[in-house]
């Protein structure tokens, strides 16, 4: 698999979703982007997505991520909303992500490190509320209608420079077909779901994560 050295920290942190976080600031940058001036049709349709995601409890599926600087990765993906997620990449990406409810886990196997992440940081947060919106603490900066396909991209509201995120929906009947992450330094992450399940059962254990740097034997 292409890009042995997978620039995935800054992506996927902020992607995760969510997706995840922690993109740097731009430096000197300028006031954030207005919001979006939206018609009453694609109110409507904002609408429609939120009582969409509020509609889903689980979800499952393969995915494929693509990255603006080459990066190639493919994995599963496990929503059990609200709060729980599990992101894990096939070798030889050594990445497993994982949110229990109370914390987003970033775990990178082969460097033996963890990191502890705000559940609601970074602007794919949003997915794992109880209650999905996408107006109370993010704003709807573009709205665009195509055939048959819905995008929707959203920044968060108190830091909006951290980053954005794209949604993209199959249209009629609407079905999520993609996410896309701009970081703050112009690097796009897309990851496409690839034959997404919605409703089945999931193992509670794939949200639950033990930390294996709390059993390394002292030297």
């Amino acid at each position: 698999m292409p890009g042995s050295q997978h620039p995935l920290t800054s992506s996927v942190r902020l992607c995760f979703v969510a997706g995840l976080v922690a993109a740097a600031t731009l430096a000197g940058a300028a006031a954030a982007p207005p919001d979006a001036r939206l018609s009453a049709a694609e109110r409507q349709d904002i609408a429609r997505i939120e009582t969409y995601f509020n509609g889903i409890e689980t979800m499952r599926s393969r995915f494929l991520q693509v990255t603006s600087t080459g990066a190639y990765s493919e994995g599963t993906f496990s929503l059990w909303r609200p709060g729980r997620m599990r992101i894990e990449y096939d070798p030889p990406v050594p990445i497993l992500i994982v949110a229990d409810g109370r914390s987003l886990v970033y775990h990178d196997k082969k460097l033996m490190q963890v990191s502890y992440l705000g559940i609601d940081d970074g602007p794919a947060g949003l997915l794992l509320a109880e209650r999905v919106s996408l107006s109370d603490t993010v704003s709807v900066t573009r709205f665009e209608r195509r055939a048959r396909t819905l995008r929707v991209t959203v920044v968060k509201k108190d830091d909006p420079l951290e980053g954005s995120l794209t949604l993209v929906f199959e249209d009629r009947p609407l079905i999520f077909r993609k996410w896309i992450v701009a970081d703050a330094q112009g690097v796009e992450t897309t990851v496409s779901l690839l034959g997404p399940r919605f409703g089945a059962p999931l193992d509670p254990e794939l949200f639950r994560f033990v930390d294996p740097t709390l059993f390394k034997s002292e030297d």
